[in-house]
Formats: structure tokens, C-alpha cells, sequence
């Protein structure tokens, strides 16, 4: 489309340039031009598509074009990391250390540094059936039913990224039986 209005610009031009009295609608059409190529354009892509096919893969997720790119390009480069109390680096990490390390980076968010801090201090509770990508998912633990023990971020397709102490950080459902017993709450991070 580019080359077509340069190429057109470029006849015009030189027909106008011939004939001296159309030399001034020339620069008013290619004025236009310029401003239909303008507008015309469009927006890359922030990642490109080998990148995301990548994220794809990792996670085990389709991820669309009107999915939040940034968080599984980021969810991605997460997974494998080992499990580390205390830790919220790619060295290794527990799961307030990934879900805060994650929106740092992706939502340029601050989280509280516990899951239970999280889901008080940094969230709308939100029901398991409004969840949204990006929205935190927490569970309890066999001690109490109303304390956020884990945390993880949900993705898609019931699908959230956490870290188990077992096999580090990972991708697991929402609606096996474990995380489905474990429930607690969503979160909306305010």
C-alpha cells in the first residue's frame, strides 16, 4: 500500500512538475497521502510471534491476539525455576516471590510479600467464576480455611501459573481435585 502512494506521489510530482500551475494541489495531495499512509499503519505486535509460540508451548496455552502478551511472554520465562523459600528470583522462588516478581514486571505493581497479604492488603476478592487473565488465585492450607496459604496468577482456560515446592514453578488446573479442594479465593489486584 506504501509503494503504491510513493509511486503515485512520484508520477504526480513529475506530471506537476511539467505543468506549473497544479505544482501547488501537489503538495496538498501529497499531504493527504502522507497522512493515509499514516493512518493506514499498523500497530506491531509488542512480541514477536516466535516469542509468543514459545510462551505458547511453556504454558500450555493458545495465546490470542487480545491476550495480555506481556504476562505469558513473562509467566513463560518463569517456568523450571526451582522452588526456594523466601526466594523471588529466576534462582529460585516461592509463590508471593513469583506472583510479585510477575507484576512488577508485567503491571508495574507492588504486592505485599505473603500470599495471605496479597489476597488482604493487595486485592477484591473475586469469585472463581469471574476470574480474569492476571487475576491472582489463592488457596488455603490444611490448618486453616480462611488463611491464604498459596498463591498463584490465573491465565486462561482455567489454567494459572504457581510454584510447588515439589517441581518448582508450573502450570496447573483449577479444576483438579487438589486445587479444587484447596480453594479459597480469587483476587483483583486493586
Amino acid at each position: 500500500m506504501a509503494q503504491r502512494v510513493i509511486h503515485f506521489c512520484a508520477i504526480f510530482y513529475i506530471q506537476s512538475y511539467m505543468n506549473r500551475r497544479t505544482r501547488i494541489p501537489f503538495f496538498s495531495i501529497l499531504l493527504c497521502c502522507l497522512l493515509l499512509m499514516s493512518s493506514c499503519r499498523s500497530i506491531a505486535p509488542a512480541y514477536n510471534y516466535k516469542e509468543l509460540a514459545r510462551a505458547g508451548i511453556a504454558l500450555g496455552i493458545d495465546i490470542d491476539e487480545t491476550d495480555n502478551h506481556k504476562l505469558y511472554i513473562e509467566a513463560s520465562r518463569w517456568i523450571g525455576t526451582p522452588y526456594r523459600n523466601g526466594g523471588n528470583s529466576r534462582q529460585g522462588t516461592d509463590c508471593s516471590g513469583l506472583t510479585s516478581a510477575i507484576y512488577q514486571k508485567v503491571y508495574k505493581k507492588k504486592l505485599q510479600r505473603s500470599a495471605d497479604g496479597q489476597l488482604r492488603k493487595d486485592c477484591k476478592k473475586i469469585s472463581k467464576s469471574n476470574l480474569q487473565e492476571g487475576d491472582l488465585v489463592f488457596f488455603h492450607g490444611k490448618r486453616s480455611r480462611k488463611t491464604a496459604n498459596h498463591v498463584g496468577i490465573y491465565l486462561k482456560e482455567n489454567k494459572f501459573i504457581h510454584t510447588s515446592s515439589s517441581r518448582g514453578v508450573v502450570v496447573d488446573n483449577l479444576n483438579s481435585s487438589y486445587w479444587r479442594n484447596s480453594w479459597l479465593s480469587g483476587g483483583r489486584v486493586k
